[in-house]
């Protein structure tokens, strides 16, 4: 692998800015526009949400990840894509450095909706 380098550096306000939390993935489904995304319906406690996810290709099996817990952004604006609504992104670890992508999750279960930071 070829190691990028270090982003330019942030002040902690400008991470502090950033909203992560655990969701449960309850569903993923197909979105028939498009060859990239799936639809994950997550449990965040108090809400569930609809995020898009490019991980179609990525994944054998994309439903594989229904049950499991993972890190979600969920403070960008809402982003229409072939013809869905995405309601935050999902937090993966690989995709930017063209490893197969994985989820970033705890380790162990935690309540859906708490925030990482």
């Amino acid at each position: 692998m070829q190691h990028a380098p270090v982003k330019e550096e942030i002040t902690f306000d400008d991470f502090a800015k950033i909203d992560i939390r655990v969701g449960l993935i309850v569903e993923v489904s197909e979105v028939a526009k498009s060859d990239k995304l799936m639809k994950l319906t997550v449990d965040f406690g108090d809400h569930t949400r609809s995020i898009l996810a490019g991980i179609k290709q990525e994944r054998d099996n994309p439903k594989e990840i229904e049950g499991r817990q993972a890190l979600f952004v969920v403070n960008l604006p809402e982003r229409k894509m072939a013809g869905e609504v995405s309601q935050g992104m999902l937090f993966d670890i690989g995709y930017e450095d063209k490893l197969t992508p994985c989820l970033a999750c705890p380790e162990k279960e935690v309540p859906n909706g708490a925030r990482a930071g």
